[in-house]
């Protein structure tokens, strides 16, 4: 069995104490723009008037944008880790939906 390798920088030590540290509030923060990106998505699709669309679609992009930062800054404190792809399970995925593209009416391709 494939034990699975986290993929982390090295950690960023902050103060263990009841008061919330920086990665505590980062946390929170990044916690914070990951449920208002997915509650914009939802209002996009559902957004009927094309301006305010546009409107949703400048706010969701900068709270994105936002989201990326908080991310990016947790990994690079090694506060975040992510785990590393089993590439058998990667190439089964891959010849999984590598089928599915071939039943597309253009046959896989894109235009």
């Amino acid at each position: 069995m494939n034990q699975q390798q986290k993929i982390q920088n090295p950690e960023t030590q902050v103060p263990k104490t009841p008061q919330m540290n920086d990665r505590d509030f980062i946390n929170d923060l990044l916690a914070t723009e990951k449920y208002m990106t997915s509650s914009y998505s939802m209002a996009l699709h559902e957004a009927s008037h094309q301006g305010l669309y546009q409107d949703i679609m400048k706010i969701f992009s900068e709270t994105q944008n936002c989201q990326r930062e908080l991310y990016d800054l947790m990994f690079k404190k090694g506060w975040y880790a992510v785990e590393a792809a089993d590439q058998q399970k990667l190439q089964q995925s891959y010849q999984q939906f590598q089928g599915y593209t071939n039943q597309l009416p253009s046959g896989g391709t894109l235009q």
